[in-house]
């Protein structure tokens, strides 16, 4: 759901009016040449303030002076709103050249729809040698790749350890009884314990998919992925360990209307100023933080642990959810130019600018050498012996399910929903196809 980004921040760029010019600018794909050898391309991610644009600026110049033929225009879109101007725009024939990928049954539909290029070919040197086949295997179905990775999401709990001193906490929870202990003392010190960006729905439909992941099986996960038929008893189980918990009242004031990413109201930016205590979100959070902060740098007291095991759940404790972000090129763009620069993104140099400028985990190993934030070393030691890592739901059963798992969530939330309505409306979903 990257939500996400997943990755960075800020305010909607992008108009409807903006997005059909760009289809007919682009001469219905995105890309043009003019006869000369001359290409031009458009780029959408959902950078849209801070060194996570400034990065994209840079690295798109930086392509462009190496390869003087190409032009790349880039568009920039909020990451809420991305994911629907992307699908109009593929439906309707003027999808961008280069474009953010989540992967899962969302990619598994466009490259159905032969929306997506087969990159498995193009795939350069330094990628092949440098990005693991774990992390390209998020990308690839029936033999073939579908986009570059360019980062990786591990998914959990982000705190202030200042906060948590201020309320007499001293480590960080591993069990559901620990955390939920924890959140009492936050309430006894006048700290507001968990932030949600429940406006947006996916932030809180995460603390279901996380109990899912610790509910269900392994197997019983991939195999609603091939079927997409909810009846093994763990879905139910996880939506009742999601009531529990939400019946705790564990949020921050007004999290129904709490945005995930945007402005110091929102539920990064409640971290990010000390007005509450944690988020549970994959591993982009520390850059959007940064971004929502006094000063705009780095919450120096940034914490993280990974979701705590639940009793007599069926997964792995140690499972994580997560995600890899990457690019995808259209099935229309220019082939050796989109390709090379997918590959570019992948440089070493390129990907420690990757790192610095979002505060996440690039995905090539050797420029994972250059993390040296204590909390991203601790992502990578719990990502590096999880056992098992599961893409987002909303991502990995497709778009209707998606959609419908995270309003029924929401609506559990809201005291509109039961448990029982979270499983119905999921299948319900997935029988509509």
């Amino acid at each position: 759901m990257t939500r996400k980004i997943r990755a960075a921040t800020a305010i909607a760029l992008i108009g409807a009016t903006a997005l059909l010019a760009t289809g007919c600018s682009a001469g219905g794909n995105g890309a043009s040449g003019d006869g000369n050898g001359k290409v031009s391309m458009t780029f959408w991610h959902n950078s849209t303030t801070g060194p996570g644009k400034a990065f994209w600026e840079t690295t798109v110049k930086d392509f462009e002076k190496q390869h003087p033929n190409v032009t790349i225009k880039i568009q920039a879109i909020q990451n809420e709103d991305l994911d629907g101007k992307l699908q109009t725009a593929l439906n309707s024939g003027s999808a961008p050249d280069v474009f953010l990928q989540r992967g899962g049954g969302k990619m598994s539909a466009m490259a159905k729809a032969g929306q997506l290029m087969d990159i498995s070919g193009s795939i350069g040197k330094t990628a092949k040698s440098e990005i693991s086949d774990g992390t390209f295997k998020g990308y690839q179905l029936d033999g073939k790749t579908y986009a570059m990775p360019v980062d990786v999401n591990p998914e959990g709990i982000w705190y202030s350890q200042d906060l948590f001193k201020q309320a007499g906490i001293q480590g960080t929870p591993t069990t559901m009884d620990e955390l939920n202990a924890d959140i009492a003392k936050l309430k006894a010190a006048n700290i507001q314990p968990v932030a949600v960006g429940a406006k947006d729905a996916w932030p809180a439909a995460h603390w279901y998919y996380n109990f899912a992941l610790r509910d269900c099986s392994e197997s019983t996960l991939n195999q609603a992925a091939k079927t997409l038929k909810f009846t093994n008893s763990c879905w139910k189980q996880a939506g009742q360990d999601t009531k529990t918990f939400f019946d705790t009242k564990p949020f921050n004031d007004g999290y129904l209307t709490t945005a995930a990413q945007q402005g110091a109201g929102s539920s990064a930016g409640l971290i990010a100023n000390h007005k509450a205590a944690m988020e549970l979100m994959g591993a982009w959070d520390p850059g959007v933080i940064s971004s929502l902060t006094p000063n705009a740098k780095q919450l120096p007291d940034l914490g993280f642990f990974p979701f705590p095991s639940v009793s007599g759940g069926k997964g792995d404790s140690a499972s994580m959810m997560g995600a890899v972000d990457g690019y995808s090129c259209s099935a229309k763009a220019p082939q050796k130019e989109c390709t090379e620069f997918l590959n570019y993104m992948t440089e070493q140099p390129v990907q420690e600018a990757y790192y610095k400028a979002f505060d996440a985990i690039p995905a090539n190993k050797s420029a994972q050498t250059v993390v040296t934030e204590p909390y991203l070393k601790t992502v990578l030691a719990a990502y590096n012996k999880a056992p098992f890592v599961s893409n987002y739901l909303d991502t990995v059963y497709g778009q209707n399910v998606g959609n419908a798992l995270n309003t029924s969530v929401v609506n559990l939330l809201a005291g509109k929903g039961s448990v029982s309505d979270i499983v119905s409306t999921v299948n319900q979903a997935a029988a509509k196809g």
